[in-house]
């Protein structure tokens, strides 16, 4: 019965979309961390992901972003395969992300974290850069730009120059989701963002994510364990356990199937 559920959730889809899982698996020896895992993402959604501990979520998004290779299954972005691409081409292509444990340069800047991102993007070559050609005189100067206005965006600005180890818990969240959006991604993906937070920063995390989908027209896809932020924040929500995907549907669907609350709070329903 749950099975077919599943079954006809996933496949109530529209045409084209943004980022699609087929039958998603990663083995690790004999443990199974995605196992046949299916759901697309359409364009402007925020798309949550949620699960006890251990059910698979952040294996998930190293599949997407190229940080594992599937065991078997096929993702497509935008319609093209991409699951044997490396993370720098899936970076390239529009897909970033944020990690559940913060992973800034601490002894750089604010700023140079930012513009590390931008520079994937630049055209002017290394040579070029050594040489101060005119070329990449304006790209470092263009790339400087944008990643102080992302800092401005995040109310980071004043603090450019301050080395990120610096930097407390939340902003440091906070400027890897600048450092991500340098990148200039059609998908975001946000690991936790709002671990080591407190309820109005979460609040504030909250209206922040819905401002930045729709300035910057992303789609996001948001793993999280504050589920009450999930269920106030996210168009549709996916909840695995064990590795499999037990549900998915919109909040108010999710929050009262019983094979979510039973992975929740174990114990039949």
């Amino acid at each position: 019965m749950a099975d077919q559920r599943l079954t006809a959730n996933a496949s109530v889809s529209q045409a084209n979309p943004v980022l699609e899982a087929k039958n998603l698996t990663r083995r690790f020896g004999g443990l199974v961390a995605v196992n046949q895992v299916s759901f697309a993402v359409q364009p402007g959604e925020i798309f949550g992901i949620i699960g006890p501990n251990g059910a698979g979520k952040t294996t998930l998004f190293n599949l997407i972003t190229g940080l594992l290779a599937p065991s078997s299954g096929q993702l497509l972005y935008l319609g093209e395969a991409i699951s044997r691409l490396r993370p720098h081409r899936i970076a390239a292509k529009g897909i970033a992300r944020t990690f559940q444990n913060v992973r800034l340069f601490g002894e750089l800047s604010a700023l140079e974290n930012v513009k590390i991102a931008r520079h994937i993007h630049t055209k002017s070559g290394v040579v070029a850069g050594i040489l101060g050609l005119p070329s990449a005189v304006r790209e470092e100067a263009q790339a400087e730009q944008e990643s102080m206005a992302l800092l401005d965006l995040i109310h980071l600005g004043d603090r450019a120059q301050q080395k990120a180890r610096n930097f407390s818990y939340g902003d440091q969240r906070r400027l890897e989701i600048a450092r991500a959006l340098a990148l200039k991604p059609q998908v975001l993906l946000l690991d936790e963002p709002a671990a080591g937070m407190n309820e109005r920063e979460k609040h504030q995390l909250s209206d922040s994510i819905r401002r930045l989908r729709g300035q910057f027209n992303l789609t996001i896809l948001l793993i999280e364990h504050h589920v009450p932020l999930v269920m106030g924040l996210c168009d549709r929500i996916a909840v695995l356990d064990f590795g499999q995907l037990i549900a998915l549907g919109n909040p108010a669907k999710v929050k009262s199937d019983p094979a979510v609350i039973e992975a929740y709070l174990g114990g039949k329903v």
